[in-house]
């Protein structure tokens, strides 16, 4: 209480009011006017000269029951207004007793509670005099020294609090804090109770500081903070112990995590409360008991991440410290709370960043999925500054490695965070913000690399795409009205969104982008085919062919599933919606799925159905959302041909080399080859386009265009004189390119026999004078002739025949010294000589002459030179004679050319006889010395295989790449392999996979690095595990084991040496699948059905004496038998434990490095390949290489999969083939034909064997550099 000291000296003054207050005959009006005028003049009175004497009577009448229990509330608001000067003028003593003081502060309290609720009251003035007095004079602190003073300050603050919570005016709040205030300053000990009433304050969640009751509590505990910290740390300790005693289930934790939430409230409000509360929460993270470590641990998470926790970690280092070793609790949920706490931590604490991401990296390799989800989480949440300034790039590809996590949940959140960071950063990418680009730029590469990897996560790869990479634009209204007419979207934007993030992605990333478009797949699609199932299916309702109807929607369905994450649910989601029948539906999808629907009308189509989907069956809406992101072009449609035109055309000729202009160029170049009715809409563009001479490029992508959509479409093809002229012009001139196109486009336009004849005149004439340039362009024009007009070819085929062959491709090429070194085996295609070009144009003539002519009676005759003359090429190593001097560039170039035609032609059945002799020199070009031959080579092979143009027996030259020394050769022929596995129909990969085994069998038996001692047996069981290890299951291993053992019945077809081989091969490969069912516990049983052996390579053995000889006769020498003895012993557990160890290295090799990290080195020197080299960037773009590998899904829905138990009944096969029960030929046609083919067979082990010279003579160079370095 405050109280002035008195002097003596000073003339005290009297009160002069001497009126009775108390009286029976006194009345209210009365009564009143004598308080006002007593509180008058006690009000201005003042404490140190008042004569206390003279104020003894009225404060004896003052304290009076009937003036404290009056009836009318003026009278007891001035009583208590008088109360208070009475007090304040004796002070520092008060002139009442104890009960007295008891009486008197309750009577204030409750008419301060009743008299300040509203402004409006009639004596609001005086009661707040009476607050002021109370909050000035500190008199109320005499209620500490009551005896009852703690139920009566329990009183004060409950009544305090609930005043307060009304709206008050900014002087009341302040004067109840002081009055609270003095009362927990004076107060011996504090009530409970009370300290209950403050801490409810902090209870809410929600309570903000414009709330006054919760203001008034903050600026309590602030201003007592001193005194209160150990009554907060008995309150706290005291829940925590109480309700500690029996935890059985989780609602027992309530109080103890209501405990924990008033804790986080107050240390965002009053952290100077807890100076003995936090470490109490230190030794919490200690306890044994889980759930109290996983509520601290978020407690104390909360509070550190909050925006004043650095204060609390430097005020409390140690407590921060044990909390960071939470990161290693035994406990799952423990370390996930201290994952999920780190966003505060990342967003306010930037002076601990480098703590954190060390603990957040950490924990992208915990054991428990929901951390490693939880910490990818933690980055999705963060805005563009913060991800940019305090999360390093490192991290940031860190999060994006759990993309391919073993985890569904774990891939879905890694990519949705980085995802969310690129969509934040796109616009500052966009306006080549540097920084932007170093941190976030990489992000779509990486999850296209991601979607590549694995089929698990390709799926949540695809959404990210859709959703942050590549989204559709937003529908934007352009006037008040909401009509379609006026609702636009920006196609430039969109179309540059693609080509800006075209700019940062590699080779690969770029084709997976191309993949997913959608722009390569067989049309009509398995999407369409879906839809016109469901139409016909018409909800079940069938007129007609009702069982054939339902029977091709269960084959489609079935197909379409098994790309789904689920396929057991996308079935039963097609299923639904087949059965849901709606037609707008219907309509929706075709618009989504039709080629010349623009970017608006996608859109359109695409909200709508998805909403519709949502609305009445949103069981199925994850199932559709992918269906139709899948069968919509999303990345590039019709809407993207006028921006990128434009765009080619603003680019002046000394642009050709930037990265956009090439990007455009490889987009319209895809849609040129694969999708050209999307330039339907555009055929005026594309006339004008060629018009610009100045502008080359844009020539040869208009050209090319018009040339692709004249040859789908002859309605398109009439074109004015001048434009014509035009063609013809370009056609004949220097530009390989655009005569290229050129002349495609004029063989394609219907009725232009005569001018095509005129061109192949004039180019007939000038061929003999024609300069290396135009040679090049003039070669060019026949290889679309010959392919396309073969008509009008053929009235000069003799002339230009005869020039090509004797002037051009047998004449010898002049070698220069550089070429000859012997590691430049490869240019570049930029710095291909013009005269090897034309000679690599002339091979192309020779093959597409035959491709014209193939349906034709004599198309035989007509091939046979060119089939000789691409045989002698691929034997020769390149050249047409074994000892040319032709330079090693030139012969990798002419074998691959001569190689890709023989696949081409392959694809023709009369052709395909006449090849068939020569397939072994044409399957080890998988294995040619050049790392570029080879795999361009297995490029265009699997682009044939996959719609399945080529015969069965050429699946067997894939798994001839199992030692090829560079990964991406070995893992291409792996994952066609294996999607073709996945995907072919039982009865067709009984044919194209599981009955050519034999056929591989013979291949390596032939194969020229093939003999029968110890080391070579060893690499070519590495060929047959290679294929056991793709192809092998339960359920066909009967049959290869068949297959295997049949290869001992019959003979070579060529000779008996090739016997022998193919015998040894056979013991080997049933070694190995004995091996293999034993350690997979698989029954190796007798195949009961019967196969065709293929009789275009086997003979029937000549007596049954010969086949028991051959039987008995063990072929394997003994140091290959022991080895597999020795092999299959602990076959088992080696096998598994093999299998662990690899996948372990597997998941630590993706957690340390990106997808497309650097190639290891081969570790030793291969039999079929030559030594790892650094390769040119540039790849032979020449048509040899033009089909990529096709990745989408056989489209031929005619073919009816066969169920399991059919599955080994008798595959198609060639018209001619052997079977086991019948005799065929005798031994005399082995040896003639044997005799037929001995000398080519001794040419080409030459080569052969020079090749293998020239492969160790790289290898030991290589390793020589590589020690020197």
């Amino acid at each position: 209480m405050v109280a002035q000291t008195r002097t003596a000296n000073t003339t005290q003054k009297k009160l002069t009011f001497n009126e009775k207050l108390v009286g029976k005959n006194l009345g209210t009006d009365a009564l009143l006017k004598k308080l006002k005028a007593l509180h008058t003049e006690l009000s201005e009175l003042d404490q140190e000269i008042v004569d206390v004497h003279s104020l003894s009577s009225v404060r004896t009448q003052l304290i009076n029951t009937s003036l404290l229990l009056h009836k009318e509330r003026g009278v007891k608001a001035y009583v208590a207004c008088c109360l208070a000067d009475i007090l304040r003028l004796y002070a520092p003593d008060a002139p009442y007793t104890v009960t007295e003081l008891r009486d008197i502060f309750q009577f204030f309290f409750r008419q301060l509670s009743a008299g300040l609720k509203s402004t409006e009251s009639t004596y609001y003035n005086e009661y707040f005099r009476l607050l002021e007095s109370l909050s000035v004079v500190k008199s109320v602190v005499l209620v500490c020294d009551l005896p009852n003073a703690e139920e009566l300050m329990i009183e004060v603050f409950r009544d305090f609090f609930a005043l307060v919570r009304r709206d008050l005016a900014k002087k009341i709040e302040l004067f109840i804090a002081d009055i609270l205030i003095a009362l927990i300053d004076e107060c011996q000990s504090l009530p409970t109770e009370v300290l209950e009433v403050i801490m409810a304050q902090f209870m809410d969640k929600n309570t903000r500081m414009d709330q006054p009751a919760y203001r008034l509590a903050v600026q309590i505990c602030n201003t007592t903070a001193d005194k209160l910290q150990r009554h907060v740390c008995q309150y706290f300790t005291d829940i925590i112990i109480t309700n500690s005693r029996d935890l059985q289930s989780e609602s027992d934790y309530e109080e103890i995590r209501t405990a924990h939430e008033l804790v986080k409230q107050l240390a965002r409000s009053c952290p100077s409360l807890l100076h003995s509360v936090i470490p109490q929460l230190e030794e919490e993270l200690r306890v044994e008991e889980v759930q109290v470590r996983v509520i601290v641990t978020q407690t104390l998470g909360e509070m550190f991440g909050d925006k004043g926790g650095a204060d609390l970690v430097r005020k409390y280092p140690s407590t921060w410290n044990v909390w960071l070793m939470r990161k290693g609790d035994k406990a799952a949920p423990v370390r996930l709370k201290l994952v999920e706490s780190a966003k505060g931590l990342v967003l306010n604490s930037p002076e601990h960043r480098e703590t954190i991401e060390d603990i957040l990296r950490l924990k992208l390799l915990d054991p428990d999925d929901k951390v490693r989800a939880a910490v990818c989480k933690v980055y999705s949440q963060l805005d563009y500054e913060t991800a940019l300034h305090h999360v390093s790039t490192s991290q940031l590809r860190a999060v994006a490695g759990r993309g391919m996590d073993k985890k569904h949940t774990v891939r879905v959140e890694a990519l949705n965070a980085i995802g969310k960071l690129y969509a934040l950063a796109y616009p500052e990418i966009e306006n080549g913000d540097p920084s932007a680009i170093e941190h976030f730029s990489w992000i779509p590469n990486q999850v296209f690399h991601i979607a590549n990897v694995t089929l698990e996560s390709k799926p949540a790869a695809e959404q990210v795409i859709a959703d942050y990479i590549f989204p559709l634009p937003p529908l934007s209204n352009v006037a008040s009205t909401s009509t379609s007419k006026n609702i636009e979207v920006d196609e430039t934007a969109w179309t540059d969104r693609l080509l800006n993030v075209m700019q940062y992605l590699d080779d690969t990333a770029i084709n997976a982008v191309l993949s997913m478009s959608g722009v390569k797949v067989n049309r009509p699609t398995a999407y369409e085919h879906f839809l016109q199932a469901c139409i016909q299916n018409n909800g079940g309702v069938i007129d007609e062919n009702e069982e054939a109807v339902k029977q091709k929607l269960v084959n489609i369905i079935r197909h379409l599933s098994r790309q789904f994450p689920d396929p057991h649910k996308a079935t039963e989601d097609l299923q639904a919606f087949a059965k849901a029948n709606e037609n707008r539906l219907y309509k929706l999808l075709k618009t989504c799925m039709d080629l010349q629907s623009d970017l608006k009308n996608i859109v359109k189509a695409s909200n709508e159905f998805l909403r519709r989907v949502e609305q009445s069956h949103e069981s199925i809406l994850s199932t559709m959302l992918i269906f139709i992101r899948r069968c919509t072009l999303r990345i590039l449609n019709q809407s993207s041909i006028s921006p990128l035109l434009k765009r080619l055309q603003k680019s002046s000729s000394s642009s050709v080399a930037s990265p956009m202009t090439k990007h455009i160029h490889q987009l319209l170049t895809y849609v040129s080859k694969h999708c050209p009715a999307l330039y339907k809409a555009h055929m005026g563009e594309l006339t004008k386009a060629i018009a610009d001479e100045k502008n080359i490029m844009l020539v040869e992508l208009g050209m090319q265009a018009l040339a692709a959509v004249v040859r789908t479409d002859e309605s398109l093809t009439s074109f004015d004189k001048r434009t014509m002229d035009r063609v013809t012009k370009y056609a004949l001139g220097e530009n390989a390119r655009v005569t290229k196109f050129a002349s495609r486009l004029l063989a394609s336009l219907k009725g232009g026999d005569e001018q095509c004849m005129q061109v192949i005149e004039s180019v007939a004439q000038r061929l003999p004078d024609a300069g290396p340039e135009m040679l090049v362009a003039h070669t060019t024009l026949l290889v679309q002739m010959a392919r396309f007009r073969s008509e009008a070819f053929e009235h000069k085929s003799d002339d230009i025949m005869t020039f090509l062959v004797k002037k051009l491709l047998v004449a010898p090429s002049q070698a220069d010294d550089e070429d000859m070194d012997v590691d430049n085996d490869w240019v570049n295609d930029d710095d291909v000589p013009p005269i090897l070009r034309a000679r690599i144009q002339a091979l192309k003539v020779c093959r597409n002459r035959c491709l014209a002519h193939a349906s034709s009676s004599n198309a035989t005759d007509i091939a046979t030179p060119a089939l000789k003359m691409f045989t002698a090429l691929i034997q020769h190593s390149g050249s047409f004679k074994v000892d040319a001097s032709d330079s090693p560039s030139v012969k990798s170039r002419m074998r691959l050319q001569a190689a890709v035609s023989l696949l081409h032609l392959s694809a023709v059945e009369a052709y395909a006889t006449v090849i068939n002799p020569h397939f072994v020199w044409l399957a080890i070009t998988v294995q040619d010395p050049c790392y570029h031959v080879r795999m361009i080579f297995l490029t265009k092979l699997i682009s044939l295989l996959s719609p399945r143009k080529l015969p069965p027996r050429f699946n067997t030259i894939p798994f001839l790449t199992v030692l090829d020394p560079e990964d991406d050769v070995r893992n291409r022929a792996t994952a066609y392999v294996s999607f073709a596995n996945r995907t072919l129909p039982p009865a067709a990969r009984v044919e194209h996979l599981e009955v050519i085994f034999i056929r591989l069998l013979h291949l390596l038996a032939h194969h020229p690095d093939f003999s029968i001692a110890h080391e070579n047996l060893q690499d070519m069981a590495k060929y047959v595990e290679f294929y056991l290890d793709q192809i092998t299951s339960s359920e066909n291993i009967s049959l290869l084991y068949h297959l295997a053992m049949k290869a001992k019945t019959v003979r070579d077809a060529e000779s008996h040496t090739y016997s022998e081989h193919l015998y040894a091969m056979s013991e080997l490969a049933q070694e190995l699948i004995k091996a293999r069912a034993q350690a997979r516990s698989w029954a190796l049983q007798s195949f009961p059905g019967k196969v065709k052996l293929p009789s275009d390579i086997f003979r029937s053995l000549p007596n049954p004496e010969a086949a028991v000889k051959i039987l008995k006769t063990v072929y394997l020498p003994q140091e290959t038998i022991e080895w597999l003895a020795e092999a299959a012993k602990p076959h088992k557990t080696a096998a598994t434990a093999a299998a662990k160890e690899k996948r372990r290295e597997a998941r630590e090799a993706r957690d340390e490095k990106s997808p497309q990290g650097a190639k290891r080195k081969a570790s030793r020197p291969r039999v079929n390949g030559a030594a790892k080299r650094a390769k040119p960037s540039a790849r032979w773009m020449s048509d040899q290489s033009e089909t990529a590998e096709s990745s989408s899904d056989p489209e031929d829905h005619s073919e009816d999969e066969s169920p399991l138990s059919e599955r080994h009944s008798s595959p198609k096969t060639s018209k001619s083939g052997l079977s086991e029960d019948e005799g065929q030929d005798s031994d005399k046609e082995g040896v003639s034909a044997n005799e037929d083919t001995s000398k080519a067979r001794r040419a080409g082990r030459k080569a052969r064997t020079r090749a293998k010279a020239k492969i160790s003579q790289q290898i030991r160079r290589g390793t020589v550099r590589s020690k020197k370095s």
